[in-house]
């Protein structure tokens, strides 16, 4: 099972590989999630490359944040360069650049990152099908989820086992782009889940979750098929890198759960009051939570040995190889040097002379082939083939094994030979809507629901366990239909969901927001359409959602209206335009409700400004938690200049009352705006 080490910098990078990794992730400029990390300029990162290699360590670039028409073309150079320089995997989370890698680097192996929010079977064979060679999972999942993946996947499973856990789903999370502007799905989350929150009488940091520590349960991944396990720390110290990096490289090698010694280290190195294992064994609750407290220290004399292992160009790896020499009379001296691997490299120097003195003998020469200080290379074994009476000069044995070391050392660090083109022009847009959009809307409740509502838009969209519980032929009568499939749920569920949908003759729609959707509603006759957890924030996407059958997509939240106005739209585009948006699912209750949430109709939260949160329960007794305000645009004129071809409403807490107020004032029935209401990113975007 590979080891893969955060490289948040170059001295990260040396600690992570001189303390055993077999892997480094790291960024390269801006379009990354740790983009406050130091992360690497093109010339330190093809030095870096070229290091790794050297180790014999892979090196993973990652360019998993969503990105705008604009920067695509700069992501599309970033992609050949890696390819050029022989990274060996990209990890991506955006659809449009997964698109375009493979028009301008068709031979960059991709790797799906736990950005894409994959936590099913379904999703991660979908991800193989498209070409991933790797599935990084959702951190949420237990390890009977992961072993159900893992079986069946077609792709190699990566599990984050050490480091930080958000609290939302990876790439579900727009709390930080919301409330300030920072977006975590574009790399620079603020981190709202550190800080203090309120529910009820509770008080404290209720959306901080403990580091996770799956340490113990290494040889449990190994046997089930993990292929690889991910520190996480790109924004952490090189000591802290280098520090857990070789305890868990320790614990792959020797086969064995950590002592309570290397537990201690491992907590002193980093933790938030302790550590937690609960969502691999299936276990939520209140004992997954804490923050780092107050007067914490870095182990400051420990990590001064730790550096040590990696400072002042420090070779504590070292690579083996093999030399095999002859030495015999007529013949230009010969020296193999060979990896473990099989590859190998062949040299020639001076044809030895008859010795007129003292003869060369195995154990002169012995002695200076194994002089492989200042490079990359231990001598694992020496087999000399030496015939008498023979000598060859020190300075000629010494220039044979240089020369051999370093025609090894360019071996290793050749780039493999890949395709790479110019970026391609987007197709040509066959026609355009450029009228103004028809209103949508979406219920959380069924007492939001009545005929006044559903007379007043093209479409109505519906939670799916609100499928059973009112009367669809009711609203027929009205309006089209579109389910609405839960964003996060387990490979068990699948199978009932599609029952549910075809149990439903009235609908005419079912809306998708996670890849592992689309098999559960293949075939069944129904219109596909693209939700908010798509994350759509290019036209790049659009065409790959067009071209997995999709028929229309809602375009990210996080997109200004002009970058709305500018997509290309390859499919039929819609846009929230009024409600609370949502701002994290989460598989921990973050009421403290014991699973009872499911039950009942949720709560609040509230911050330290006292802006107050609803909180919706979803399927799973998770949580979606809600913006503290509602978007409003209806007394604004862009919303309906977007080539949008549908607006939705999206009520969440309202009355029925509220939701025939706010359908009034879309249809420009109604007033100016509400009391207390945001733009949300309409107009400033994020960073």
């Amino acid at each position: 099972m590979e080891l893969l080490a955060p490289a948040g910098s170059r001295e990260a990078l040396l600690a992570a590989v001189q303390n055993g990794a077999d892997a480094v992730y790291m960024g390269l400029g801006s379009f990354n999630a740790r983009r406050g990390a130091r992360n690497f300029t093109d010339e330190d990162f093809s030095h870096a490359v070229e290091y790794c290699h050297l180790h014999g360590v892979r090196v993973y670039l990652t360019l998993n944040t969503l990105l705008t028409d604009r920067e695509l073309p700069e992501a599309a150079e970033a992609l050949r360069k890696a390819s050029r320089w022989g990274v060996d995997a990209v990890l991506v989370q955006d659809w449009g650049l997964w698109q375009l890698a493979r028009l301008v680097a068709p031979d960059q192996p991709l790797h799906a990152s736990t950005q894409m929010s994959l936590h099913t079977l379904s999703g991660a064979k979908l991800a193989a099908d498209l070409g991933m060679e790797r599935v990084v999972l959702a951190r949420e999942l237990s390890a009977h989820d992961t072993e159900i993946i893992c079986r069946s996947c077609g792709a190699e499973v990566e599990v984050f086992g050490h480091g930080a856990l958000c609290m939302c789903y990876s790439g579900q999370c727009a709390m930080s782009a919301m409330i300030g502007g920072r977006s975590g799905n574009r790399g620079t989350c603020a981190q709202p889940c550190r800080l203090p929150y309120r529910t009820g009488s509770k008080t404290g940091y209720l959306l901080s979750l403990k580091d996770n520590n799956l340490s113990p349960y290494l040889q449990q991944m190994e046997d089930m098929g993990v292929a690889c396990v991910k520190l996480e720390g790109r924004m952490k110290r090189p000591e802290y890198v280098a520090a857990v990096t070789g305890i868990y490289r320790r614990l792959l090698d020797e086969k064995r759960p950590p002592d309570r010694a290397e537990q201690s280290q491992l907590e002193s190195a980093f933790s938030r009051a302790g550590f937690t294992e609960g969502y691999w064994l299936g276990k939520r609750g209140p004992q997954m939570f804490g923050v780092r407290p107050e007067d914490a220290r870095w182990p400051e004399d420990w990590f001064a040995q730790v550096r040590k292992t990696y400072e002042n160009n420090a070779e504590n790896r070292p690579l083996p190889v093999s030399l095999s020499c002859r030495i015999a009379s007529g013949e230009a001296a010969r020296l193999t040097a060979a990896l473990r691997d099989g590859r190998s490299v062949t040299v020639t120097g001076p044809v030895p002379e008859t010795a007129r003195n003292r003869s060369l003998t195995e154990e002169d020469l012995r002695a200076r082939l194994k002089k492989t200080g200042g490079t990359a290379f231990v001598c694992d074994q020496i087999d000399i083939s030496l015939e008498d009476g023979l000598m060859l000069s020190a300075g000629s044995v010494n220039a044979l094994r240089r020369d051999a070391l370093e025609q090894l050392r360019a071996l290793l660090v050749k780039p493999p030979k890949r395709r790479t083109f110019p970026t391609p022009v987007l197709p040509a847009l066959a026609e355009s809507y450029d009228g103004a959009p028809a209103l949508t809307a979406s219920v959380a409740y069924a007492h939001q629901l009545t005929p006044e509502l559903a007379r007043g838009v093209e479409l109505l969209y519906l939670p799916l366990p609100l499928l059973d519980q009112v009367d669809l032929d009711e609203y027929t009568e009205y309006t089209r239909l579109c389910a609405v499939l839960p964003r996060i749920f387990r490979t068990e569920d699948e199978a009932a969901f599609r029952r549910t949908l075809q149990s439903h003759p009235q609908l005419s729609a079912v809306s998708v927001s996670n890849l592992g959707h689309l098999p559960i509603v293949e075939n069944l006759g129904l219109e596909i359409r693209g939700d908010l957890g798509m994350n759509v924030f290019n036209s790049r996407s659009l065409l790959f959602l067009r071209e997995l059958g999709l028929q229309s997509a809602t375009v990210s939240a996080e997109l200004r209206h002009q970058q709305i106005r500018d997509l290309q739209k390859y499919l039929l585009c819609e846009a929230v335009v009024y409600g609370r948006l949502p701002l994290m699912v989460t598989e921990n209750c973050v009421l403290r409700c014991s699973g009872q949430c499911g039950r009942g109709s949720g709560g609040t939260i509230t911050d330290r400004t006292g802006a107050e949160f609803p909180v919706l329960c979803s399927h799973g007794c998770r949580c979606e938690i809600q913006n503290s305000r509602k978007l409003f645009l209806a007394d604004k004129p862009e919303w309906q200049r977007c080539g949008l071809r549908w607006a939705r409403l999206r009520f969440t807490t309202e009355s029925a009352e509220d939701c025939l107020d706010a359908l009034e004032r879309y249809e420009g029935k109604g007033g100016g705006a509400p009391g207390d209401f945001t733009r949300g990113l309409f107009y400033r975007g994020v960073d």
